[in-house]
């Protein structure tokens, strides 16, 4: 809301008073920044064969759209030729019925949330 005076035939400047409100329903905190390891870690496991990306996604944490979108641009920077690397050996953990594919660069922090979001399924 903006309240003002009405402006003097002088030319001079007037204070104006502006009020912003946090709309209902915005985001509240900080945007999360995803580390290039997780971002490469969640996309492999998005290209496997038969993976729901939503499902997979809500299990990592973030939102569905997300992880799409990592892995077009992925597939996008593929397509253009782009070197993406070369292939890590990988470790599988069984959790129950669900097996986590990792690279040996994986941090502990974010093996240990991947861990618990599988087990919390």
């Amino acid at each position: 809301m903006t309240s003002s005076t009405p402006m003097p035939a002088t030319g001079s400047l007037q204070l104006v008073e502006a009020f912003v409100e946090r709309l209902d329903g915005a985001p509240v905190g900080e945007r999360r920044r995803w580390s290039e390891e997780f971002k490469a870690q969640a996309v492999a496991a998005a290209l496997e064969p038969g993976v729901n990306v939503s499902a997979l996604a809500r299990r990592l944490g973030i939102s569905p759209p997300q992880l799409f979108g990592w892995r077009k641009a992925f597939l996008n920077k593929q397509k253009e030729g782009v070197p993406v690397g070369t292939p890590v050996p990988m470790v599988e953990i069984v959790v129950g019925d669900v097996i986590i594919r990792v690279g040996p660069d994986l941090g502990e922090v974010v093996l240990r949330r991947l861990i618990r979001a599988v087990r919390s399924a």
